[in-house]
């Protein structure tokens, strides 16, 4: 539907959009239209026969004429959104019009306006459907002035009477190309917001792809990463005890190797099962970590400890997670960089505060400046934000160095 008159829009190519709901909808009202116009055609003949005034056969051949000019261009016109065909029709009909009320003493043809008024306001764009109406009134009323003597009343019931018409028609076109007007914007708003919907949650979708990538990458350095370079350190010692014939440390270590393995092997299933940690299945956080801390103290040789103070409380599964994997991740630091003899983790419950885990050293410490963020602070880092949670380090050379997270209860 034009914003500028009434009919069929060419907006709306889009296969089941509003505006081709809307596009349907009118051409189903158009068999509507055609009947009335007919009905208003047979009536005005109706009406003239029974009068039996002057010129009946011409008054009646221009209604004909009317009713044929719309069959042939005014259907086109309207329907088809045919432009010159829609214009010589209202070209003829409104030319007829003012001949017959020219030839019709008792205005009988007014009948007719009912059709060709709506008709124009459905043709033309608004601005040209007023200046049409605004001729054609006019040439009525000189038509009727055209029939013959006239009083000084006659003049002013004739101006009267044309005035009322000309207010009436634009008034009621302007309010109807109002209504259709607001639809046919309402239907390309309707679009617009279906298309952005689309668009949204093709992003969203994209989003959530990007975000689980980089969530299996966060899962893959915390864990199988991390078993690897244990197993690969395990292997190295197990060859130094084999070298020097150490038989127990080579069972040890081998032993230590399985089970590395195992672990890494279960943790593997669990990811790409989207499930909880392998280290929290069946155990609580703190023998979680526990577990962590003996498996780093036997693979490493450092000496490691766990400290728990407060109440333990239960935490939502995600926030376990964040703490668990921060404390493997900053026990991979400690084992490859740190260069330290012993560690600790501490996991906190404060009773009306966040629930802090912090993994320390007496290593060689670290600049924690940008240069010295890898993939795995920044991956705590998410991790804790996720959960509406914080992370920082806290490390200075030859100092040690010291992790520490706080999620919410």
């Amino acid at each position: 539907m034009s914003t500028d008159g009434i009919g069929p829009a060419d907006c709306g190519s889009e296969q089941g959009s509003s505006s081709d709901d809307l596009d349907e909808m009118w051409r189903g009202q158009l068999r509507w239209w055609h009947g009335l116009f007919a009905v208003l055609v047979v009536t005005t003949i109706v009406v003239m026969l029974a009068e039996d005034q002057q010129y009946l056969a011409w008054r009646i051949g221009c209604v004909v004429a009317i009713g044929a000019a719309y069959a042939v261009w005014g259907r086109r016109g309207m329907g088809e959104r045919d432009v010159r065909a829609g214009l010589t029709y209202l070209a003829v009909a409104w030319g007829l019009m003012i001949v017959l009320m020219a030839l019709d003493g008792t205005g009988t043809a007014w009948i007719l306006s009912f059709g060709l008024f709506p008709q124009t306001w459905a043709i033309l764009p608004r601005n040209k459907a007023a200046v049409t109406v605004i001729l054609a009134v006019v040439g009525i009323g000189l038509a009727r002035l055209w029939q013959g003597p006239r009083t000084g009343d006659d003049f002013v019931g004739i101006a009267i009477s044309t005035v009322i018409m000309l207010v009436l028609s634009l008034t009621l076109g302007l309010f109807i190309d109002r209504i259709i007007s607001e639809a046919d914007t309402r239907a390309r708003t309707i679009d617009e917001l279906k298309r952005t919907q689309d668009e949204l949650a093709a992003a969203e979708r994209a989003q959530g792809v990007a975000g689980e990538r980089e969530r299996i990458s966060r899962e893959i350095h915390d864990t199988l990463a991390q078993g690897f370079t244990s197993v690969v350190t395990l292997a190295r010692a197990t060859e130094l005890a084999l070298d020097r014939g150490d038989l127990a440390a080579v069972r040890e270590r081998l032993h230590l190797i399985e089970q590395t393995a195992a672990d890494n092997l279960s943790e593997a299933r669990l990811i790409v099962a989207e499930m909880t940690p392998g280290h929290l299945q069946s155990r609580t956080l703190s023998e979680a970590l526990q577990r962590l801390v003996d498996a780093v103290s036997a693979e490493s040789g450092m000496t490691g400890t766990l400290r728990v103070e407060g109440e333990p409380v239960v935490l939502p599964a995600n926030s376990e997670v964040v703490l668990l994997r921060t404390a493997q991740e900053g026990l991979s630091n400690v084992r490859r960089h740190s260069g330290a003899t012993t560690f600790e983790v501490a996991l906190s419950y404060e009773p009306d505060g966040p629930v802090a885990l912090a993994v320390s050293d007496n290593g060689v410490g670290f600049a924690p400046g940008a240069e010295a963020r890898g993939y795995g602070l920044d991956g705590a880092t998410a991790r804790a934000a996720e959960v509406g949670g914080r992370f920082d380090v806290d490390s200075a050379p030859g100092e040690g160095s010291r992790l520490r997270v706080e999620v919410p209860r």
